[in-house]
């Protein structure tokens, strides 16, 4: 049985981790994090310490280690993006394995020094990258892998995930915090085509504002047109009349790709691959680190070239915009 804690414990993902360790036979021995509303923990964990300041939960962990002869063995990491470089750090420096959410860090360089870190204390970093391990998307990977080397796939990737004014207020409206939303939803979307398609050669931005973001990036084996959106006004007709606020779609040749299903236990696939030591790596989070940086800081075009047909659609007024 390994001893795990767990930092950002009353996030919206935080759960599917508690689970995880659950359901690998770990157990959770203690939790952070500053909002209490932390009840979801008893369904799993119930004698698990928790603590709402960081410096209590390091005396904690530093007591059981070294008072009560508890080993720590892996910190799992849910808390806000740009928090992730810090809360690894103290990971490794706990002689823990860290296992985080993706984006693993905003910046490219941030990698760099988290691998000396790896190299100095004999300990790794693990990234959960959740689409790696679904079905759909390994199933893919491989129909592309047999396929004809030398063809050049056309995609199509839409993703809208409707939010509410609040997303402003919070720190995913902080692009220094989440950096941006190509970062905050689509980090694992550009991982997972850079898996399958290759490396990267071209990487440009049509379109970047508040609640949008659309461009066009040239894969080795695709040409990817891509938008993403926080901002229900641009979810098709047919989505909104369901009631729904959610569209997701990739498109490979013109043809869709349903992974629609089968979300419920990546995560604890994740961990079984993690714990036998098979997990995704701090190298394998480049790329995509790379991809989210440079839309960060590029300079849009406008709507030249290959652009993605969403990203016509109209403007929208930032929600604390003064209205004259």
């Amino acid at each position: 049985m390994k001893n795990f804690a767990l930092i950002g414990a009353a996030g919206y993902i935080a759960p599917r981790h508690m689970k995880a360790i659950k359901e690998t036979g770990s157990n959770l021995i203690a939790a952070l994090d500053t909002f209490d509303s932390v009840g979801v923990i008893d369904s799993y964990f119930p004698n698990a310490d928790f603590f709402v300041e960081f410096e209590r939960f390091d005396r904690h962990i530093s007591k059981l280690q070294f008072e009560n002869k508890v080993q720590l063995d892996y910190v799992s990491i849910c808390t806000p993006n740009y928090l992730h470089d810090s809360h690894i750090r103290f990971a490794l420096r706990q002689g823990a394995d860290a296992i985080c959410e993706k984006p693993l860090v905003l910046n490219p360089w941030n990698i760099d020094s988290l691998k000396q870190i790896e190299k100095e204390t004999g300990n790794r970093i693990w990234n959960i990258l959740q689409l790696r391990v679904h079905p759909s998307i390994i199933a893919l990977k491989d129909k592309i892998a047999n396929g004809p080397k030398d063809k050049i796939y056309d995609v199509d990737l839409t993703y809208l995930t409707s939010r509410g004014h609040w997303y402003y207020t919070s720190w995913k409206g902080d692009n220094t915090k989440s950096g941006g939303i190509a970062t905050n939803i689509g980090v694992h979307f550009y991982d997972m085509l850079s898996w399958i398609f290759g490396d990267v050669k071209e990487n440009v931005i049509h379109l970047h504002t508040h609640d949008r973001a659309s461009g066009y990036l040239e894969l080795e084996r695709a040409r990817v047109r891509w938008f993403l959106s926080i901002n229900d006004e641009v979810l098709p007709k047919e989505i909104v009349g369901k009631g729904q606020r959610t569209y997701r779609s990739i498109t490979i040749e013109g043809e869709e790709l349903e992974f629609s299903e089968g979300f419920g236990d990546l995560h604890t696939t994740s961990y079984e691959e993690i714990l036998k030591g098979n997990g995704y790596g701090i190298e394998d989070a480049r790329q995509a680190i790379e991809i989210v940086h440079n839309i960060r800081n590029s300079e849009p075009i406008g709507l030249k070239g290959d652009y993605h047909p969403f990203a016509k659609k109209a403007l929208s007024a930032h929600p604390f915009q003064k209205k004259n």
